[in-house]
């Protein structure tokens, strides 16, 4: 990768492990589906006027279904489900439990007509990762229906997280990310705005959940789906996708030093192993794609995004 694909991967690593600690502060006055939309509008309001400003907006528009499945795949169902777990799981758990994504993303990439070039290493990478997740869950173990819902929103949202970047690389790499992702944005925020219209809370959050919200629209959304479509056109879908091994170590130090949350011997194995399996996986193969030229496009998207100033 190159060094702005590094430093991009590097910035999402901490900011992605920054919103499973903002949302368990933010559930004491909302309900998931506010987080979820607020958090998204937030994002909106930053990222479209910018759009807007470069004229970014009316090539978006030629791919309309795409820009409402990746809506949905990527922000819609996966903010909802991550909210809705950790009313029963920890913040900590939570972000250790997205670290499958890149494990998905290999499993759903033929369905999006994507062959990831794998080597040795990088399947390597993958599976320690994967071992990491199964440690965790089968040492410390989850008791309980709710726990296991919990991980059930976590193994949903991860769906969700795998499905966007394999849209963006099979239909938007030829799309400029900032229009690509600002008009998501706008779409998600008003897919989800019935549900929260609906799940409104009745007196005024504290200051507490307002900030919660403010960062993640404004750090954990804007600014993180910005640099996640670069590196996604950069580095390709997989790779991009392993920001998950990483960010559960930021996660899971906000749970434990500040809300206080059981972090036991499963935890850290996971944690290590999971840590590990990243260091295994980003040394892997170019991305390569079949049938529609993609290598291609995500170099023209690349000229784009430095060209915006990413």
């Amino acid at each position: 990768m190159t060094w702005r694909a590094w430093a991009a991967f590097t910035a999402l690593c901490v900011i992605w492990g920054l919103p499973y600690f903002l949302i368990k502060l933010a559930l004491q006055d909302l309900s998931p589906a506010v987080i979820a939309w607020g958090r998204i509008a937030v994002g909106a309001a930053v990222l479209l006027p910018l759009a807007w400003k470069r004229g970014l907006i009316r090539p978006v528009l030629a791919h309309k279904g795409t820009i409402c499945a990746f809506a949905l795949a990527e922000l819609v169902v996966p903010f909802v489900a991550i909210a809705l777990g950790e009313r029963w799981i920890s913040s900590s758990l939570a972000g250790i439990l997205i670290a499958t994504v890149p494990m998905t993303v290999i499993v759903l990439s033929p369905l999006f007509g994507i062959k990831e070039k794998l080597s040795g290493k990088r399947i390597a990478g993958l599976a320690v990762g994967f071992i990491g997740v199964v440690t965790l869950l089968g040492l410390d173990t989850v008791s309980g229906t709710l726990q296991w819902l919990g991980v059930g929103c976590m193994a949903i949202a991860t769906v969700g997280y795998a499905a966007g970047p394999l849209l963006v690389q099979r239909h938007l790499s030829d799309v400029d990310e900032l229009g690509a992702i600002a008009v998501s944005l706008g779409v998600a925020t008003i897919m989800l705005l019935p549900a929260a219209i609906v799940s409104a809370p009745t007196t005024m959050p504290s200051v507490q959940s307002l900030i919660s919200i403010a960062v993640l629209g404004v750090v954990c959304t804007a600014l993180a789906m910005s640099l996640y479509f670069y590196l996604i056109v950069a580095a390709g879908a997989a790779r991009a996708s392993v920001v998950a091994y990483i960010n559960p170590a930021v996660a899971a130090l906000l749970g434990v030093l500040v809300l206080q949350e059981h972090f036991g011997v499963g935890s850290m194995l996971g944690l290590i192993l999971i840590l590990f399996g990243s260091w295994l996986a980003t040394g892997g193969a170019r991305k390569s794609a079949a049938g529609h030229g993609v290598a291609a496009d995500a170099g023209a998207g690349r000229r784009r995004a430095s060209d915006a100033g990413h």
